[in-house]
């Protein structure tokens, strides 16, 4: 199950940043990832990438007020839709733990990211966290 999800996730990621770079439909994209990334769970991979698509603009004000040295538009692209997605379970989630989702979202980072995009996404996602206790 556990490996389902993550593929779920980067499939997410990826259909959000082909969103990002051109204009395509998200589902379509994220089927078409889920036939490369093989046996993922398609039901929560769907309804992460519909819950990101629906309160996007939250997300992105939320990671914008944890990142306030960094605009959206400065973020590594990988990072920034792994952050979309991690912020998304974080906030909205309630089906894994905060360590999960954030360790998820870390090793995403550093696999399709920059060097310090998991730094980065850490951090972020930290404050997010946190924040949320509050």
């Amino acid at each position: 199950m556990a490996r389902k999800r993550h593929l779920s996730r980067i499939a997410v990621m990826q259909a959000l940043f082909e969103h990002e770079k051109r204009p395509v439909d998200p589902q379509q994209s994220l089927a078409l990832n889920a036939e490369d990334l093989g046996d993922m769970d398609d039901v929560f991979a769907r309804s992460l990438l519909e819950g990101v698509l629906s309160k996007q603009k939250d997300l992105q004000r939320t990671i914008q007020e944890h990142a306030p040295d960094w605009s959206l538009d400065r973020m590594d692209p990988i990072a920034r839709c792994t952050l979309l997605v991690g912020a998304y379970e974080l906030l909205y989630g309630n089906d894994a733990p905060p360590a999960v989702v954030m360790n998820e979202a870390i090793e995403i980072a550093k696999e399709f990211g920059t060097g310090e995009s998991g730094k980065f996404v850490n951090g972020v996602l930290n404050a997010i966290a946190q924040g949320k206790k509050a």
